[in-house]
């Protein structure tokens, strides 16, 4: 594929969507209905052209698969047999199953963000004595600077999307707690930093480690949230992941994490009351790195090629 094929990709569709689309009142539902069948017929194309068929072709058939542009405006497309469904575009599945976000949800979601900024802000310009605040404060703000986010992170997963079903209220608050402890914590271990004894730096770290541990057995132990059009589309695109195929997989990862995340905590910490609070990072660092390696061994190493 030369340098000019996406350029000529994005043309082709704009212009096709553009006739499909004559005649189609111009409302702001229409217009997002139109951007997001437009992100989707890109998605396709790339598809079609990957598979050997020129640019300009590919274009067309993307845009004939979406079949009546009308229909899907109006929401009321016709059902799909099984056969279709698995003969059906990636892009015309998603824009037959799409699911909008609920307002109250949209509106929870950007309020709790913004008091999360504000708490982060404040507590930023508290640490390096831009504001005068008070120690309890900067505890306060940690606090709620996880708890805004967590919240955020539990709602989202209640909500259905287009792809998946929503995520039970347990899990859901198990994720969300875990999200807000985690932050929580890695904004109460600066404040102690910068403002307490560091022998509070243990409860952060305790904080911080049992977070991760909770989330790493959440996604251990999570199973399918897809819904059937998703997992047709998985299958016949052959997209699952080691960690879906073989859940035991996952829970080690899951150890192993949790593992790798308490030693990198114990040894910042030695590292502080020994050699200095500026190198604890590096344990941080390295704890990172080895956990990324862990998963790339675990996903792409020999036994993972053995199993496929």
């Amino acid at each position: 594929m030369n340098a000019t094929d996406p350029i000529r990709r994005s043309t082709d569709i704009h212009r096709l969507l553009d006739e499909a689309f004559a005649g189609v009142e111009v409302t702001p539902e229409t217009q997002d209905l139109k951007e997001e069948i437009r992100d989707n017929l890109l998605f396709r194309v790339a598809e079609l052209e990957a598979s050997g068929i020129e640019p300009s072709d590919a274009a067309r058939r993307a845009i004939a698969e979406l079949g009546d542009i009308r229909a899907l405006v109006d929401g009321d497309s016709p059902a799909e047999t099984p056969a279709a469904a698995r003969t059906e575009s990636a892009a015309s599945a998603a824009l037959r199953n799409r699911v909008r976000p609920k307002p109250g949800f949209v509106v929870r979601t950007v309020v709790l963000s913004i008091v999360a900024a504000a708490a982060l802000a404040l507590l930023v310009l508290g640490l390096f004595d831009l504001l005068s605040t008070s120690t309890a404060v900067l505890v306060t703000l940690s606090a709620v600077f996880g708890v805004a986010l967590g919240v955020v992170t539990a709602d989202a997963l209640r909500q259905e999307t287009s792809a998946s079903h929503p995520l039970p209220t347990g899990r859901a608050v198990g994720f969300g707690a875990s999200t807000g402890v985690l932050l929580a914590g890695l904004a109460f271990t600066a404040v102690v930093i910068a403002r307490l004894d560091l022998a509070w730096i243990i409860l952060g770290a305790l904080l911080v480690v049992a977070a991760i541990g909770v989330l790493s057995y959440l996604g251990a132990t999570q199973t399918n949230r897809h819904k059937p059009w998703m997992v047709e589309q998985q299958r016949s695109m052959r997209t699952g992941n080691r960690f879906e195929e073989d859940p035991a997989s996952a829970a080690r990862f899951g150890i192993y994490t949790a593992a790798i995340w308490t030693v990198a905590f114990v040894v910042a910490i030695v590292l502080g009351f020994t050699v200095g609070w500026l190198w604890a990072p590096v344990a941080l660092i390295a704890g990172f790195v080895v956990m990324l390696i862990t998963l790339a061994r675990m996903l792409f190493g020999a036994d993972a090629k053995s199993k496929g």
